[in-house]
């Protein structure tokens, strides 16, 4: 694999980790490019969730590293935006949804300024793509868990990043909320942005993602949708468990 490259969004490189000496990750290499939405999908415990909290440097590596833009995390984290999975999430804690919105101006703000009215109006914008702005003054609690997840997208929408990583943001959504978001991140990506996504369901694989990232542990696959969503890649990858696998292999065989 090539050097760590400036124009590069997110650079993997002989990427390992493992959880009390269990593999979780093994040897990845992979570039992330840019303007595109790419997706990660593989079984239950293949490591994709791990493979974001590595890019986000939130969990140890046992070797490797990872570069944003060329550089570590550290000096590029304002440039991505994180939104977890939502189970992940405390919606009990006591806040409104612009008061979540606005969360993600921190970056720029730093800790201890208050939001400025033009802060304000940003957040209230983001609500508004995301189709929430009348449940601006509503507790989070009180929100059905596709509408949380919808304000969840409008704070990482308020970061104004140019990388966004989203865990599994269509679990457990409504075929409404789904479509508001896929199209939200069509629109992300006419604007230049890059985007990754763990996903689960291979239906939508074709329609959603222009590149794929095949992950059980090791790399499986990495390239544009059409050329790795393959039967064969399928059956390496599930190592033909899943009772959907054949569906999934028909579905891929299928033109766009």
């Amino acid at each position: 694999m090539n050097e760590h490259r400036a124009d590069t969004p997110i650079s993997i490189h002989s990427l390992s980790i493992a959880y009390r000496r269990k593999p979780v990750l093994w040897d990845i290499d992979l570039d992330i490019e840019e303007g595109k939405i790419t997706g990660i999908i593989g079984p239950n415990g293949s490591g994709k969730t791990t493979l974001m909290k590595a890019v986000l440097d939130l969990v140890p590596k046992a070797s490797g590293d990872v570069r944003i833009y060329g550089q570590p995390f550290s000096r590029s984290r304002r440039l991505v935006s994180y939104v977890p999975q939502r189970e992940s999430v405390d919606w009990e804690f006591p806040v409104s949804a612009l008061e979540v919105v606005l969360m993600g101006r921190y970056g720029s703000l730093g800790w201890f300024r208050r939001p400025k009215r033009a802060d304000y109006s940003q957040a209230r914008a983001c609500l508004q793509k995301v189709g929430m702005l009348e449940f601006a003054d509503r507790q989070i609690n009180q929100l059905s868990g596709g509408q949380q997840q919808r304000v969840f997208l409008a704070r990482a929408l308020a970061q104004d990043a140019k990388i966004y990583l989203m865990d599994e943001p269509f679990a457990g959504v409504d075929a409404a909320t789904e479509g508001a978001i896929i199209k939200l991140l069509f629109d992300m990506r006419a604007e230049g942005r890059t985007i990754v996504v763990v996903h689960h369901d291979l239906h939508s694989v074709r329609r959603y993602f222009d590149n794929l990232i095949l992950l059980n542990m090791r790399l499986i696959a990495v390239g544009p949708t059409a050329e790795v969503f393959t039967e064969s890649n399928l059956d390496l990858l599930y190592g033909g468990r899943l009772t959907l696998l054949s569906e999934a292999s028909h579905l891929a065989s299928k033109p766009a």
